[in-house]
């Protein structure tokens, strides 16, 4: 009688922890024995999943991520040893978090230990040089980006496009007229929904702009009203201090709806990162913003290898959605754009007909049914 087969996933923050979890659910319709143990979280344990380390003290940054550095080294060396003697795993899965698992990568091709990844590092914004650590240790790259399938075959990376996790788990919203009259709002009036980001530093430097653009677009418009959407993991303290003063324009803050809002917002205002793909998704007129330290800003236009930052942008390769980075971040130039999407019906149809091609591009592969048969596959 032949083993089990033994799979170990390595996730290092939640979202990675979430798409792992719908990975394993796939994994054991094909194959009910296989033995599988993880870095994760409460997704991954829900799936009946053993836990080698809770990864809930690994996504941090600022002075957090300084002191994290050892207890990573620490974790990735208890890790690299039971995994050689114990463990002995036939495959280890990698997900997204390039830092910490493109270095464990390293450490266990040395011992032997074959890996796949899933959910690629963004080679094609700034670090294209991890192509080559890709390659040498590396056997399987599963993306979820189309574009990113041409920039690793040309490195001669076996690299296959599995679809977008969004296309098949992001939820289907509320009715509008349902939205509206739950959270109290005016049905008589526009929706601008504001996505600041859901780290502390976003919320610090793009708040008091996206107010700003908020006033700005009262002042030409009395028809307007605007909800804040608060990620989960951020105190009411940090999103109160920001809006305490605000008088002249109607604002509120909407906890765990992020997905509600962006389906039923007339315009999105976003922090740059996937929630642009998720408003295009829903076919919701969005425009991107971010600020951050200059410094970080001028290393970044050193080494970025594309010109776009929102995604919808970088997959159709032409300007969809327009970014407002760093020094264009301001008030007057957002709120522009805004009453132009709310009010000119040309270029609010030209938008939504554009981002509905978006959808179109990334396919409709369900991507934890794509991996999982991928290591089903290599696993017998």
């Amino acid at each position: 009688m032949t083993a089990n087969k033994k799979l170990f996933i390595i996730t290092g923050e939640h979202s990675g922890d979430v798409h792992a979890s719908f990975i394993v659910k796939e994994l054991k319709k094909l194959n009910p024995n296989v033995q599988i143990e993880a870095v994760g979280g409460k997704n991954l344990e829900a799936e009946g999943v053993k836990l080698f380390s809770d990864h809930s003290k690994m996504a941090v940054v600022g002075l957090d991520a300084i002191k994290s550095i050892f207890s990573h080294i620490k974790l990735g060396k208890k890790l690299v040893d039971y995994l050689k003697d114990e463990y002995k795993p036939d495959l280890v899965l990698l997900i997204d978090y390039g830092g910490f698992n493109l270095r464990m990568a390293k450490e266990l091709k040395k011992r032997g230990i074959e890996i796949f990844y899933y959910i690629s590092p963004q080679v094609w914004a700034t670090r294209k040089g991890r192509i080559n650590t890709v390659k040498k240790y590396i056997s399987k790259m599963m993306l979820i980006l189309p574009f990113e399938e041409k920039i690793y075959k040309e490195k001669d990376v076996d690299a296959e496009y599995v679809g977008h996790p969004l296309i098949s788990q992001l939820p289907q919203c509320c009715d509008k007229e349902d939205f509206i009259k739950q959270n109290n709002l005016d049905p008589y009036r526009k929706i601008v929904g504001i996505f600041p980001g859901s780290r502390k530093m976003e919320i610090n430097n793009l708040m008091p702009i996206f107010l700003d653009s908020m006033r700005e677009i009262t002042r030409h418009s009395k028809k307007v009203q605007f909800c804040i959407a608060q990620a989960p993991n951020l105190d009411d303290k940090l999103i109160n201090k920001h809006i305490e003063n605000i008088s002249n324009a109607e604002i509120k803050v909407l906890k765990n709806q992020n997905h509600a809002l962006l389906a039923n917002s007339d315009v999105v205002i976003a922090a740059s990162g996937t929630i642009s793909l998720e408003a295009a998704l829903y076919n919701t007129p969005v425009v991107i913003s971010y600020k951050g330290p200059y410094i970080a800003y001028l290393v970044y236009l050193l080494i970025r290898y594309i010109k776009f930052v929102a995604l919808p942008n970088i997959i159709a390769d032409k300007e969809i959605v327009k970014e407002f980075i760093q020094h264009r971040a301001k008030p007057d130039l957002i709120a522009n754009e805004v009453l132009s999407l709310l009010h000119n019906e040309t270029k609010r149809n030209k938008m939504i007909q554009d981002l509905g091609q978006i959808r179109n591009k990334l396919g409709d592969k369900v991507a934890s049914q794509e991996v999982a048969r991928i290591i089903n596959d290599r696993l017998k």
